[in-house]
């Protein structure tokens, strides 16, 4: 059997809210198809964040079923297998699960229960390639999908879903796992997408995920990685969200099963239609020297789809011509200008320059709130206070998780 896993898709995405990537996401949707194709694949698991958001545009919800539709035109015995993420609409990504199911096509938009409280398991533990697989298919888990009791509602969720999945499964069956979540261990540093609260807790432990699963396909980290094990795996976004990308090439993994065990795990690069530049490569540097890296880009080409530029400049002190410079030195160059940050480097530069110079992927709320408190008070904040904190931070993350809430 063999699997390919994607992920965190952002359909509909906009680049700083301006630049539309669906020239980006026609490319790689073409490419997955052909993909698909050369390696025979026999499932497809796309673990979350299909849209960019709740209520995705029309141009993106065509792009998504025009995929499914020329998937099943070009490996009709494939089985497709989605979840839900954090951005997407539990109910709109589901709407039309049961049609889809008829074509083979399984997407869990929440984890689905019957009128009297037990997992409907038919629609969240899912066989594939002709019964050589169990997928144990678990969604971004929202505060209506956790019981009430538990101290941990996420272990108790997954204990629940795995412990219906190992009744189900035969000899010699792989059994998989999703999930839309961060897990600890994972590379911080990799997290272009902001930690989300699953009942109040930010990152699940690793020991969620028992050895007995022969592979776990998370997403919600934009670049690809393993977790603890080779077998347990992000796939990573397929082109880049975030213009801290710059030389990152994304990915999707290939996994080969043989008797039921992975066999193989590969990487695939998929082609990138939009490349991400940085001026300097790493950190911040002078004017002088980000005028000249500018100066030596290539010329602009017929080709419309120029590569996204972000440039820092170190100062240490204002230049009110910044911007005008630097687009000056940018005419005829064939890159298109996304983002100018200015890091000030003299010792009296202020907390927002600071922070506004760091990009918002990498805010924690709870350092910016420590870091507003001490600009303010001279004792650190008590432990009632920070406690209050956190659970604000909980409940405003559940309700940004739930599109419904009010």
């Amino acid at each position: 059997m063999r699997l390919l896993h994607t992920s965190d898709w952002h359909l509909g995405h906009t680049l700083r809210g301006e630049v539309t990537r669906e020239h980006e996401h026609a490319v790689f949707l073409a490419w997955l198809l052909e993909t698909c194709v050369r390696e025979a694949a026999d499932a497809l698991l796309i673990t979350g964040d299909v849209f960019d958001s709740a209520t995705p545009p029309a141009s993106a919800e065509r792009m998504w079923f025009e995929l499914l539709a020329a998937a099943r035109r070009a490996r009709p015995a494939m089985d497709i297998v989605a979840i839900a993420g954090n951005h997407d609409s539990p109910a709109r990504l589901g709407a039309a699960s049961a049609v889809l199911r008829e074509l083979g096509v399984h997407v869990v938009g929440s984890l689905p229960r019957t009128a009297g409280g037990e997992l409907d398991l038919d629609h969240v533990v899912i066989e594939i390639a002709g019964g050589r697989g169990l997928v144990a298919a678990v969604p971004f888990l929202r505060p209506i999908d956790l019981p009430a009791d538990p101290a941990n509602p996420l272990e108790a969720v997954y204990g629940e879903v795995l412990a219906a999945a190992r009744a189900r499964r035969t000899a010699g069956q792989a059994l998989i796992a999703t999930g839309h979540l961060y897990v600890a261990g994972a590379d911080a540093a990799y997290l272009s997408e902001r930690r989300v609260s699953i009942g109040g807790v930010e990152s699940a432990p690793l020991r969620l995920f028992p050895q007995d699963l022969d592979y776990v396909a998370l997403g919600h980290i934009h670049r690809a990685q393993r977790v603890g094990r080779d077998t347990v795996r992000y796939a990573g976004a397929p082109i880049p969200l975030a213009l801290d990308e710059a030389g990152y090439r994304h990915s999707i993994a290939a996994i080969d099963f043989a008797g039921g065990r992975v066999s193989q795990i590969r990487l695939l690069d998929i082609p990138q239609a939009n490349a991400v530049l940085r001026v300097p490569r790493r950190g911040a540097a002078p004017l002088g020297e980000v005028l000249a890296a500018l100066d030596a880009l290539p010329p602009r080409r017929a080709d419309e789809h120029r590569p996204y530029l972000e440039v820092v400049v170190a100062l240490d002190r204002p230049e009110p011509k910044l911007r005008a410079l630097v687009e000056t030195a940018l005419e005829g160059k064939h890159a298109r200008l996304i983002q100018l940050h200015v890091e000030h480097t003299g010792d009296r530069a202020a907390l927002g320059d600071r922070v506004s110079a760091r990009r918002l992927a990498e805010l924690d709320p709870r350092d910016v709130f420590l870091q507003l408190w001490a600009r303010e008070h001279a004792e650190p904040p008590s432990a009632e206070v920070v406690a209050g904190f956190d659970r604000l931070l909980a409940d405003v993350s559940g309700d940004a998780a739930d599109p419904g809430a009010s």
